[in-house]
């Protein structure tokens, strides 16, 4: 074979190296970059539905960007990596991860969803330079000195007194009772709503009767109020699993009044507990009905349940944390190693708010009102009646 002259061979040697370069220069699949958010919060034992609910929310959105090429910000994409820890709604759990995502370098974290869990991290949120995103209702969590913590969801001491009011307004209730878990969390949301019921003028006829969190014979506990025929039985700060056996109790104790609860709940967990004796039973809900929600909110759904599955209505409203985050980086991503730019943007942040029919809906913080600043995520009030297995919508407001 003849061999080719060396000015050829030369010249497919610049060729390689040019074509080289050019490929070093423009590699073909520039990895994203990652952005970790963190979650800590329940996804075991009574109240699962809840932190479960916040996570898968969390990784589908999240699949649902890388999937799409990622999330730009700033000059950069990121890939969204969510970093869970299941706190088991023990405080020392808790403290444990954010610890945890604190070492991780993660300034942004969802959760958690109780009361003493979310009072329990605050000093190490604090320290380590976190914004985290509770489903907890303490006002002090809220307002100043606190700075670090944004409230998820309409807190009950928000949705009660639009629950009542509701109900005063158009199915009579005039009496209430209330009942609550023997713990911080519950009966804090019991002490919120019988002041909220007094101020609208109902009459409170039980507001001390409480059980331990792992009863399951609801009998003793409810035969007392029963007796007494309140219009509204109110299940203060009820755990997802113990919110059918409560209202099967109930019913099969002859109580024929309205049941309600401003903690969100699991249809799914309803029916398998409690069947059609649910039915009625008030709550609130996600914050995106089939009469408000986009086409975006229903690809959401649809994604989530082939992941998962199932669907929990629940997610309707914690879909939109990760969105918060995110969207509020992307309006400064300075914020991304900065709380400080973060909290300063939250101020005057405004995005459109891609999960709702109305093009003039925005994604904003609230809380004013409530909190003297804003510390708040604004996400629609959707109340929910269960019936048959599924959640119908019985109102819907908002809170500013």
């Amino acid at each position: 074979m003849r061999s080719r002259p060396s000015s050829f061979r030369f010249a497919l040697l610049g060729l390689a190296s040019v074509i080289t370069l050019a490929a070093a220069a423009f590699p073909a699949d520039a990895a994203n970059k990652v952005l970790k958010i963190g979650f800590v919060g329940v996804t075991s034992g009574p109240a699962a539905a809840w932190g479960t609910s916040n996570v898968r929310s969390m990784q589908t959105l999240a699949d649902w960007w890388n999937s799409t090429g990622g999330v730009k910000i700033g000059d950069d994409t990121y890939d969204i990596d969510v970093v869970t820890f299941d706190d088991q709604k023990d405080p020392k759990r808790a403290i444990a991860g954010m610890e945890k995502m604190a070492q991780e370098g993660i300034h942004y974290v969802v959760g958690p969803n109780v009361d003493d869990g979310a009072a329990a991290v605050r000093p190490v949120a604090e320290k380590s330079g976190i914004i985290y995103f509770p489903y907890a209702f303490p006002k002090e969590l809220y307002t100043k000195p606190a700075a670090n913590a944004v409230l998820g969801m309409v807190a009950n001491y928000q949705s009660g007194p639009a629950i009542y009011k509701y109900l005063k307004e158009n199915k009579g209730v005039k009496t209430i009772a209330f009942v609550a878990a023997n713990e911080s969390d519950p009966l804090s949301q019991r002490d919120g709503g019988v002041a909220a019921a007094k101020a609208l003028g109902l009459d409170v006829v039980a507001d001390k009767d409480t059980y331990q969190n792992d009863t399951r014979d609801f009998t003793p506990v409810l035969t007392p109020i029963v007796k007494l025929n309140p219009d509204l039985l109110v299940l203060s700060g009820v755990a997802p699993a113990n919110a059918p056996l409560l209202i099967r109790s109930a019913r099969e104790l002859g109580y024929k009044g309205l049941i309600s609860t401003e903690t969100a709940q699991d249809a799914k967990v309803l029916e398998e507990g409690a069947g059609e004796l649910a039915n009625g039973f008030i709550s609130v809900g996600g914050a995106s009905t089939p009469e408000i929600r986009s086409k975006s909110m229903d690809e959401f759904i649809d994604r989530y349940t082939k992941k998962f599955g199932e669907y929990n209505d629940e997610s309707n409203t914690k879909i939109y944390a990760l969105q918060y985050i995110v969207d509020t980086l992307k309006a400064d991503p300075k914020a991304i190693d900065s709380i400080d730019e973060f909290k300063k943007t939250m101020d005057s942040f405004s995005a459109p708010n891609p999960y709702l029919k109305d093009s003039s809906a925005t994604l904003h913080y609230v809380g004013t009102t409530s909190f003297g600043q804003k510390r708040q995520l604004a996400v629609p009030l959707v109340v929910n009646e269960y019936e048959d297995g599924k959640f119908k919508t019985l109102f819907i407001a908002n809170v500013d």
